[in-house]
């Protein structure tokens, strides 16, 4: 029994691996919750609250997040000025994102997030050299500002939709600015994290959380984080490109499969 929420041990044991298996994935370069959150949806009863299933995954998420964040700081050594107008910009967008969530319908949002996935997936595919080494294009005020308007954009959709959240950061500071998927991977961590916090906070609040399960499942996940990140160090930038391109065909794959359902209904 946890949080009285009673589960067939086959049940919570599969969660737990799923977690682990998530922690893993985000820690290298994003998207674990498109593992982790579908598990949820499958394996708790049918008459869960969906606020719980969200505010579970977010509970089990900032164990992993959180660990891997910490190992990529250690080990990368992230500028925590360029950290610092991340995580602000992304605060500020995931807030304006929760609020245009309440104004447009997602299921209009989400063929966009698809062709817009599909083009970073292409862009990075068909670029080879791309994150393989750090070359920082801006400096100075240029710089934070555009760190700023990444966290901002992609904090907006962390609000609104979320799926891939991680990624689109990733591939947003290699791609406008210039740095190695490794230490961009290091920086989405710790934007992720506050994102992930916030969010829990809200969740906590309202008593949507289901602590037990998830506090079992955020333990298999810090594992997973903390492996999946020290993984990524060691492999380096080639490594952490080749997972973002199956993590981006994933979710590109899943979000196609949610955007025909819907036009099917």
């Amino acid at each position: 029994m946890l949080a009285g929420l009673d589960l067939p041990l086959a049940t919570l044991v599969l969660l737990v691996v799923v977690a682990f298996a998530a922690g893993w994935i985000d820690a290298v370069v994003g998207g674990g919750g498109l593992v982790q959150l579908p598990a949820l949806l499958i394996g708790l009863p049918a008459g869960t609250p969906p606020a719980a299933i969200l505010g579970t995954n977010k509970l089990s998420s900032m164990w992993g997040t959180a660990t891997s964040a910490i190992t990529y700081a250690r080990r990368v050594r992230p500028d925590w000025r360029t950290v610092l107008s991340l995580v602000v910009g992304a605060g500020l967008g995931s807030a304006g994102g929760a609020q245009l969530a309440k104004l447009l319908p997602k299921d209009a949002f989400t063929p966009i997030v698809l062709v817009a996935l599909v083009g970073v997936g292409l862009y990075t595919w068909r670029r080879p050299q791309l994150g393989l080494v750090s070359a920082v294009r801006h400096t100075g005020g240029a710089h934070y500002g555009r760190t700023a308007v990444i966290g901002l954009v992609v904090g907006a959709y962390d609000g609104f939709l979320g799926p891939g959240t991680g990624s689109f950061f990733v591939i947003a500071l290699v791609g406008v600015l210039g740095y190695g998927f490794l230490e961009a991977s290091g920086k989405a961590k710790i934007a992720n994290l506050v994102t992930n916090v916030a969010a829990l906070g809200v969740f906590a609040a309202h008593g949507t959380v289901l602590w037990g399960l998830g506090l079992s499942m955020g333990a298999a996940n810090l594992l997973g984080g903390y492996l999946g990140a020290r993984t990524a160090i060691a492999r380096g930038n080639g490594f952490v490109r080749r997972v973002f391109l199956v993590v981006v065909a994933a979710l590109a794959i899943k979000l196609a499969y949610d955007t025909v359902r819907m036009l099917a209904s």
